[in-house]
């Protein structure tokens, strides 16, 4: 077993990363808080899925807390809420994330009760049943949300042929015929110690944290090697602007939204100057957009931009509500925005005050256990190493007004991309 200490700012103590001979990566951090979080990252999300079996990484992240050899179905969530404790679980494009958080002196007894449901779920044929039901459920009510739709639409723009085109949740006509035994195997394949970030972050010694994961993964069986491969797609930039239109009758307003492909993770130095763009544009009441489109102009009830990171490809969106009147308007001003920051340069008085913005505030979001275990297992998960998330602030606040218009340039032409509009009826 190797380790490493790595320390970059003075905000953040000094996690201790293991790598274990299985593939498993632990990393541990002791924190003066009554309380300890266990994340369990795991490198499988959407993306890696074939279309055929599209949303069972999802439907995976819902049966893994029907019961192992050692704990019946409810057994986990019962002890968990003895203990006052809480567990949850997420999926998305790139990944998996299992959470538990706990008094310090439950955790020896907690946490292997977590891995356990992780590597070991039974998948029984009737609860697979009873949680179908479930998932179809949730992808009806996803369907119904119109944030959701408009959200499905972009990225149905955005990506061509990536599996980020597809939804997470995957379609009820797959989930419908998904059987037990392919998520079995699924599992079997993909829930791999390789595939793994265990991290964990509270207020016992980083040996004792250590030893309670090395432990809850030595009870537990583990699956053959199987050589995990994915295809990385990288879609081109848009040639020119390419427009969809829908009607959707549950709208008050308008929404549009424009957007760009642009670097992803695997391109993380690409990504710094795109995330001070995207705070200088519409992040908060004085941004510039807010402030032009909204505040001054009337234009939107709402408007807001994001640098959307995954791990092979990001999205640069701009998204807006407003009248159906305005959105020629909107569209003409947001585009006039893009290229005020592609031929001018940002001043430093502006540039100072976003850039401080946005590394206090990826500081201030990273300060509980939780928020701890979340930053280390995302970073080493999807980038393979926890420098960057050390060195997040420092390298923001490194970006000069050259960077972000020579980024602006690059990756936001003012001619070429692509817009979703959704319009009441």
């Amino acid at each position: 077993m190797t380790s490493s200490t790595l320390a970059r700012l003075p905000r953040l103590n000094a996690p201790e990363v293991h790598h274990l001979p299985n593939g498993l990566t632990i990393i541990a951090e002791q924190m003066p808080i009554d309380a300890i979080n266990l994340n369990l990252w795991l490198n499988v999300g959407s993306y890696l899925e074939p279309d055929a079996i599209n949303g069972m990484a999802h439907f995976l992240e819902h049966m893994i807390f029907k019961g192992t050899k050692r704990l019946q179905s409810g057994e986990f969530e019962r002890r968990i809420e003895q203990r006052g404790a809480v567990t949850n679980a997420a999926t998305s494009q790139d990944y998996t994330h299992y959470y538990l958080t706990c008094a310090p002196k439950d955790f020896a007894e907690l946490a292997p009760l977590q891995m356990d449901v992780v590597l070991n779920p039974l998948i029984p044929d009737d609860a697979f049943e009873r949680e179908r039901l479930v998932v179809l459920e949730e992808i009806r009510r996803s369907e119904d949300n119109p944030r959701r739709r408009m959200f499905g639409r972009m990225m149905e723009m955005s990506f061509e042929k990536s599996p980020y085109r597809r939804q997470v949740l995957g379609p009820q006509a797959v989930i419908s015929q998904l059987q037990p035994q392919q998520m079995r195997d699924f599992h079997t394949h993909w829930y791999q110690p390789k595939s793994m970030t265990a991290v964990v972050v509270g207020n016992l010694p980083v040996e004792e944290l250590i030893d309670t994961v090395v432990l809850g993964f030595g009870n537990s069986k583990q699956p053959a090697d199987n050589q995990q491969q994915t295809v990385s797609y990288s879609e081109t930039q848009f040639k020119k602007i390419v427009r969809s239109i829908y009607i959707d009758e549950t709208l008050q307003q308008a929404r549009i939204a424009l957007m760009w492909r642009v670097p992803g993770l695997k391109d993380l130095n690409d990504t710094y100057a795109l995330d001070v763009l995207a705070a200088i544009l519409g992040h908060g009441r004085t941004s510039r957009l807010v402030r032009d489109l909204r505040e001054d102009k009337g234009l939107v009830s709402h408007i807001g931009t994001s640098n959307m990171n995954f791990q092979h490809q990001g999205i640069f969106y701009i998204s807006a509500q407003c009248p159906v009147e305005n959105i020629e308007a909107v569209e003409n001003a947001i585009v006039q925005h893009i290229q005020a920051v592609s031929t001018s340069k940002v001043s430093v008085s502006e540039l100072e005050r976003i850039s401080s913005q946005v590394a206090k505030r990826f500081v201030f979001a990273n300060e509980s256990p939780s928020d701890r275990a979340g930053l280390y297992g995302y970073y080493q998960s999807l980038v393979g190493a926890l420098e960057p998330a050390f060195e997040y602030p420092a390298r923001i606040q490194a970006q000069t007004s050259t960077h972000l218009m020579q980024a602006a340039e690059q990756y936001l032409p003012s001619d070429a991309y692509g817009v979703v509009i959704a319009k009441p009826c």
